[in-house]
């Protein structure tokens, strides 16, 4: 794996302009993404990136309603870190999706909602089915290489003792749970190798083109949520682009451990 370095100043003030070209992307090819595998109705949690709320979410959340999915914004207002009311909230909020649907969960976390959404599977696994992560960090070895850190350490008298959360080698161990994690060699906020799952059974690594601030839209990442998803539960294989979509990713598009 190539050494991890701040994103690029270039890459991270073209994030708006980049995001947008996403946007648009996704308006292009969505009679494509409106082909993707149907789901099985089984409940999936959407967690925002730092700083975002549910709404930065909304076009996620409703693309995979649309495929057949029971799918929860997380509620718990504007992602700051892992402030005590959050890190209570989550846990909180995965037991009542679980108790109220009466299934396991998917989780999908965009960027520090990723982390979140790895460290849930980690503590509850016997109610999370998979975890997709879009752009998240939890491979940073020094949080200084992301953009988002200065901001980040401006909050820091919010959050919870630094002593209870996992270290960051902790972060990157193995989940006992599928999980997919999304990059971008574009991420202008993250450097995308931090974004890796190490190679290993039931993990694997999708890259698309697009940023950092327009995962939650990017028509590639789309694709890849709604191919996971819709794998029966209790299998699970390495994804593979169908030709109808291949052109939404680059080559080799996919590095994964079955």
């Amino acid at each position: 794996m190539s050494a991890a370095h701040r994103p690029s100043l270039a890459l991270f003030i073209s994030e708006p302009s980049r995001a947008l070209i996403d946007y648009w992307a996704m308006v292009a090819t969505s009679p494509v993404l409106l082909r993707a595998p149907r789901g099985d109705g089984h409940p999936v949690l959407v967690m925002p990136g730092f700083l975002a709320e549910d709404v930065s979410t909304a076009l996620l959340r409703l693309y995979l309603r649309t495929l057949g999915y029971k799918v929860h914004g997380w509620r718990l207002g504007r992602n700051l870190g892992p402030t005590p009311a959050i890190m209570r909230g989550i846990a909180a909020r995965l037991e009542e999706v679980h108790r109220t649907e009466g299934r396991s969960v998917s989780l999908v976390g965009w960027s520090l909602g990723g982390i979140f959404a790895r460290e849930l599977a980690r503590a509850r696994p016997g109610l999370v089915r998979q975890v997709i992560t879009l752009s998240s960090p939890f491979a940073i070895s020094d949080l200084r290489h992301s953009r988002a850190h200065p901001v980040y350490r401006r909050l820091a008298a919010f959050h919870v003792d630094p002593d209870s959360l996992p270290r960051h080698q902790d972060l990157r161990r193995p989940i006992p749970v599928p999980t997919t994690a999304v990059y971008s060699r574009l991420d202008g906020v993250v450097p995308w190798q931090a974004c890796l799952n190490a190679p290993g059974r039931r993990r694997e690594n999708v890259a698309v083109y697009g940023s950092h601030l327009g995962m939650g839209h990017n028509p590639a990442v789309m694709w890849v949520a709604a191919d996971r998803l819709a794998q029966p539960e209790g299998t699970w294989q390495c994804f593979r682009p169908p030709s109808l979509a291949r052109y939404l990713f680059p080559g080799p598009e996919v590095t994964a451990a079955a």
